[in-house]
This record gives structure tokens, C-alpha cells and sequence, in this order.
């Protein structure tokens, strides 16, 4: 998958996304190295200053994406722990307006929350018109922990797999592009990155105790994720998994992919206003 060439055609990307004809088959995440750099052009120093140009781009349509105002734009990010969503927010999006981008990081349900359906609280963070919104975390937590831990029954994660999909299909039909990113790490890098948490003083907020139980079900995980990979991937929210062990190389793939989607909607500034023609300002 990596030839030392930046590439970043449909064939190429085709790997890296379930099928949404899948009928709800999981999806075998080993068919995907978490090493890979499909995206890369072989050269880090590159990659590097590719991301910062992608980055000043977005920068610009996104000015533009908040001034057309026809769409509206979800961008998901989930990953197991240290796969590096708050550093694809700074490495992507720190470029960007806050005037149109904002991004919720989404924390075990309060007991108000929990009172209502699973997807109520996130109906209510989803992108207005003209506006960007970054998940860091995302519902799909709601199939992931509860599974993991047997919270909930296998029938119930089928109907909340099929509520998702309704959800996400409502959102598409209502002018939001929905971008699903699984960023993909491996066991190994996990462990180097969580020793760097315990290692260095100034990174213990991000460290807890629970974080080392929770990678003793890593395998769980993976199996979970690769069931709502396979079952939620559909033609109007498709998931792409990013190999995420290099942190450059995420960004670079994902800062691509946005960038390229936000080219693809055709974008226009709002028709001249008459009476501002030939107005001069005292």
C-alpha cells in the first residue's frame, strides 16, 4: 500500500474504507497496518510541510464553507486511547476560524443524559449551516464500552448499530456531510505512548490507572470496533481507517481527506450585494 509516492486516489483509499454494501459483515481491521503510510510521500521532513500547507488551506475554505452556508460538516474522530485524536485537532484544524469550527470531547453520560435516549445528547452538538464540527469521541462509544463490558445484550447493539444509521442518514439528508475516521494504532505503539505519559510529569493529567485495565480488553476492543466498522459504514456516513502509529503520517491523511471533500461541494460565496457596489466608506 506504500509505494513512496503520495497518492491519493480512490483505488488507494478503497482499502482503507469498509464496504457499505457489507450488510453489517465486520471488518477485519489486520487487513489494515496501523504502520502503513498510504498517504506519505517516503520523505517525514515532507509529509510534514505538506500537513502545513493542507492546514493554511483549510484555513480558507473553511472561511468559505461558513460563508456559503449550504452544508454543514461532522467530522468524527474516534480511536482507542493515545491514538491521537487531540493531536489531529491541533495538527488539522489549529489553522482554522473558531468562527465556524468547534469541537466537542465527549465524556462518559452524565445521569441527565442517561435518562434519555443514547443519541440525545449528541443531537444537540451537531454542526449548524455553515459550521464545522469535530467529534473527539463520538456515540460510538455507546457501542464500544457497553459492549466491551457486557452492559448491554447483543440485540440491543443491533438496534443501536440501526439507530446510528438512521441518525447519521438524517443528518446526510438534512445538508451535513458526515467524515467517520477511525484512527488505527498498534498494541505496541499504545504501550510506547502510555510509558511517555507515565515517564514525563507534565503528561500525567492524561494518564489514569483505568487506562491500564482497559488495555488488558484490547482485544475486545478490536472486536467491537471492527462489528461497528462493518455495520455503520453506509453511502451517506462511510468510515475511513487512518494507520495511526505515525503521527504525521495521520495527519497528513486526514488533513488530505477533509480538504479534498470540502474542494468536492462545489463551494460559492454568497451572490454580490447590490448596494455595496461602488460604496466608500467615510
Amino acid at each position: 500500500m506504500t509505494n513512496g509516492k503520495q497518492e491519493t486516489s480512490s483505488a488507494n483509499l478503497k482499502d482503507w474504507q469498509p464496504s457499505s454494501e457489507g450488510k453489517g459483515k465486520p471488518f477485519a481491521l489486520d487487513k489494515c497496518p496501523p504502520g502503513a503510510k498510504p498517504f506519505s510521500s517516503g520523505d517525514k521532513v515532507r509529509d510534514k510541510a505538506a500537513v502545513e500547507a493542507i492546514a493554511q488551506e483549510l484555513d480558507g475554505l473553511q472561511d468559505l464553507f461558513y460563508a456559503d452556508r449550504r452544508f454543514k460538516l461532522l467530522v468524527v474522530l474516534q480511536g482507542t486511547d493515545t491514538s491521537g485524536k487531540d493531536g489531529t485537532i491541533r495538527g488539522v484544524f489549529s489553522r482554522t476560524s473558531a468562527l465556524g469550527v468547534h469541537t466537542v470531547g465527549w465524556k462518559a453520560p452524565t445521569e441527565a443524559e442517561r435518562a434519555h435516549d443514547f443519541l440525545w445528547r449528541i443531537h444537540q452538538q451537531v454542526p449548524g449551516a455553515g459550521e464545522v464540527m469535530i467529534f473527539n469521541r463520538s456515540h460510538y462509544e455507546d457501542v464500544l464500552v457497553p459492549v466491551v463490558n457486557g452492559w448491554i445484550t447483543p440485540d440491543q447493539t443491533r438496534q443501536r448499530m440501526a439507530h446510528i444509521n438512521d441518525f447519521e442518514r438524517l443528518l446526510a439528508e438534512t445538508g451535513t456531510v458526515v467524515m467517520k475516521f477511525m484512527l488505527h494504532i498498534s498494541q505496541d505503539e499504545q504501550r510506547v505512548r502510555l510509558q511517555e505519559r507515565v515517564d514525563d510529569v507534565t503528561k500525567h493529567w492524561k494518564f489514569s490507572l483505568g487506562d491500564l485495565e482497559v488495555r488488558k480488553q484490547w482485544a475486545q476492543y478490536q472486536a467491537a470496533y471492527e462489528a461497528l466498522l462493518g455495520a455503520t459504514s453506509t453511502p451517506w456516513a462511510p468510515w475511513t481507517v487512518v494507520p495511526a502509529d505515525s503521527k504525521t503520517h495521520r495527519n497528513l491523511m486526514i488533513a488530505t481527506l477533509v480538504r479534498d471533500k470540502l474542494k468536492s461541494l462545489g463551494l460559492r460565496y454568497p451572490p454580490e450585494d447590490a448596494k455595496l457596489r461602488g460604496l466608500k466608506i467615510d
